[in-house]
């Protein structure tokens, strides 16, 4: 089986984050960092060249095959800031319903800006979802 290309690394998040080109994406990049990192009580690090992400989590697939992963993370993507939840959405309709304008792909959260959402709605979706990985462990 192939090996995953994206792993923690030892790059520097505040070096990726101070580098994203646009001034809102970048501002609402540091705080996204902060929240996952208030949220997790790690600071984040480096996933792969564009993502950081906040804790570990080690998991055994089905298959027996094994992985490390992060707990929650992102990536400030040129089309949109890109959060990853890593239980997907099934469980998170309300707040989803609440959280204001933004989509989803089966891990992915995507918004535009920070000031599209409710800030308080993102905090609750992130605390649900380590939650959720911290007792899948």
């Amino acid at each position: 089986m192939a090996e995953l290309k994206t792993r923690k690394n030892d790059g520097d998040v505040d070096a990726f984050l101070d580098a994203v080109e646009d001034d809102q994406k970048r501002e609402d990049a540091h705080a996204i960092r902060k929240l996952m990192a208030k949220v997790t009580g790690d600071q984040g690090s480096m996933w792969g060249p564009s993502i950081v992400g906040f804790g570990e989590h080690h998991y055994t697939y089905a298959s027996g095959r094994e992985n490390d992963w992060f707990k929650v993370g992102f990536s400030p993507r040129k089309q949109n800031l890109t959060l990853y939840i890593m239980d997907g959405f099934a469980e998170y309709g309300p707040l989803l319903e609440k959280l204001g304008k933004h989509s989803t792909g089966k891990s992915c959260l995507y918004i535009k800006r920070l000031s599209d959402i409710d800030h308080d709605v993102l905090r609750d979706l992130v605390e649900a979802s380590v939650r959720h990985v911290d007792s899948s462990g």
